[in-house]
């Protein structure tokens, strides 16, 4: 079973910079989809970006496109996701998840890490 560790998270000012990133241990997320969601207070979870196994084909919810970029690196079984430009609306809990296929339905993701926080100050 993979098991998925978020960090990077923390408190930065509006219009600042995070990267977060996320480390697989106990199997490999290569050949696999990957996602980043985030949970607002109050709010549902929505899933913000993603990307394909290879890393080749890449998908952004319209409220974050521009500012925020996934990656991943696969030798080292880790994604990425850089967060420029950020804005208050931005602050809440970040969590990468699996998924089968690449996909903006957070329905669809399967094993999730424990989440790290961004809380953005204006």
């Amino acid at each position: 079973q993979v098991q998925l560790v978020e960090s990077g998270g923390g408190l930065v000012q509006a219009g600042g910079s995070l990267k977060l990133s996320c480390a697989a241990s106990g199997g490999t997320i290569s050949n696999t989809a990957m996602g980043w969601l985030r949970e607002a207070p109050g709010k549902g979870r929505d899933v913000v970006a993603a990307i394909n196994w290879s890393g080749s084909f890449s998908k952004y919810a319209d409220s974050v496109n521009g500012r925020l970029t996934i990656s991943r690196d696969n030798n080292k079984n880790e994604i990425y996701l850089q967060m420029n430009n950020l804005k208050r609306k931005d602050t809440a809990d970040y969590y990468c998840a699996t998924a089968p296929v690449l996909s903006m339905s957070d329905a669809i993701y399967e094993t999730w890490g424990k989440g790290t926080r961004v809380t953005v100050s204006s």
